[in-house]
């Protein structure tokens, strides 16, 4: 019987995982990654429940470390980063295999929406969307070769509510439990109350125009993200946006919308994740933020893991720090973080 563990928070998703698998054969260990938040003991009751082992791996210090600073460091920078997406090849799934390698499990898995195959021609893994409701394959777009060779993911072929009857039908006690839609360190969404909960609080500063013409006062960077209408508390006539964070100079820049379409973006930190690297331009299907959006266009790889990307028809502008992923057909080939719009 081949062995796995399982990442399990005590949700609908990793408990149906975790029954797929067993009925699948697999001798699963439930793991639950303690970062000091969490429901430990739902987990532990959904371990019970299913009939796994189980135990818990501290995540604490990796996560402040790898992914908590980083991201504070990166929103006083006028950055909007996404840290679930930075978490899943730093901390979280490192975790698991280590958890895997201890007990001699062959695979790791998650409950993610997506799915992982191997193609021969190639001779790599690679990561695919999940044809569900719920695709999250652009929560994996940093994931590596190391790490998909190991991977399994059970709800890849699932939607939504095809999980939520599976576990109606098997009288999961998760079966009716909500989703967290939240950033697992920032249970309640309030970033900014995080940030200055850990750092100094940021000074206030001017609302500018794209003429340095001051519009008004803002409470802080960090409580501000590229293209944000709501909460900004500025009249200036007509609906305004976020254009640009300027940390050098504490302002934030306001437009309106004809501002904020764009028709190339930069990216660094570029990795290629089932593919090998290009040498040259390709055409793909871009995703610059956690929806269904797809754009076309084409990534034209540049020196030291940055490359231009070219959209065939202007898109809304994507804030910095954010990932774009890149896919053609229904495999996500790759992805870099976005930068500063003046950095381009």
């Amino acid at each position: 019987m081949k062995k796995v563990v399982l990442g399990l928070s005590g949700g609908v998703d990793s408990a149906v995982s975790a029954l797929l698998l067993k009925k699948q054969g697999y001798d699963v260990t439930g793991v639950f990654l303690d970062m000091g938040t969490g429901d430990l003991e739902g987990a532990r009751a959904v371990a019970d429940e299913i009939g796994i082992d189980f135990q818990t791996v501290n995540i604490e210090k990796k996560l402040s470390n790898l992914v908590m600073e980083p991201f504070i460091d990166a929103y006083l920078g006028g950055l909007t980063p996404n840290p679930c997406i930075l978490c899943n090849p730093k901390v979280k799934f490192p975790a698991l295999i280590k958890a895997a390698d201890e007990i001699g499990a062959e695979y790791a898995a998650t409950g993610h929406y997506a799915l992982v195959d191997y193609d021969s021609t190639s001779g790599m893994y690679r990561l695919l969307a999940s044809p569900g409701d719920n695709d999250q394959s652009y929560m994996l777009s940093r994931l590596d070769q190391r790490i998909l060779s190991r991977l399994i993911l059970p709800l890849g072929s699932y939607s939504k509510s095809d999980v939520r009857k599976i576990a109606w039908e098997n009288r999961l006690s998760v079966a009716s439990k909500p989703d967290s839609m939240e950033i697992c360190f920032i249970p309640d969404g309030d970033y900014a109350a995080f940030i200055e909960k850990h750092r100094q609080i940021p000074p206030e500063g001017d609302f500018v125009d794209i003429h340095g013409n001051v519009l008004g006062r803002h409470k802080g960077i960090h409580r501000y993200t590229q293209g944000q209408r709501r909460g900004l508390g500025v009249a200036a006539g007509k609906r305004m946006f976020v254009l640009k964070i300027e940390p050098e100079t504490n302002r934030v820049v306001l437009s309106d919308a004809e501002d904020l379409a764009v028709s190339e973006i930069h990216v660094n930190n570029l990795i290629w994740v089932s593919i090998k690297p290009p040498e040259t331009a390709i055409d793909v299907d871009i995703k610059v933020r956690h929806t269904k959006l797809l754009y076309a266009g084409k990534v034209i790889p540049g020196a030291r893991d940055t490359a231009r990307v070219i959209f065939d028809t202007p898109v809304r502008m994507p804030a910095a720090g954010q990932t774009a992923a890149f896919y053609r057909d229904n495999v996500m080939l790759g992805s870099g973080i976005i930068l500063r719009r003046e950095s381009i």
